[in-house]
């Protein structure tokens, strides 16, 4: 006579890893969102103003 048996396997899933991976992703598509704006916005005033005119208002904008 055979008998049949089953076998259950527990993965213990990690909660903080798996919650500082998502976070970290999260954080790091804000980031390149930013960064494309940024991009994006410095194309739109050298289009428009110049890249000499640009410059200059990043001086004056450090300088003071």
């Amino acid at each position: 006579m055979t008998t049949n048996t089953q076998t259950t396997i527990q993965n213990p899933i990690e909660a903080g890893y798996e919650t500082s991976k998502f976070a970290l992703g999260v954080v790091m598509t804000m980031g390149a969102l930013a960064g494309i704006w940024g991009i994006a916005c410095l194309t739109s005033a050298m289009i428009n103003l110049g890249p000499l005119s640009v410059v200059q208002g990043y001086v004056t904008a450090v300088m003071g």
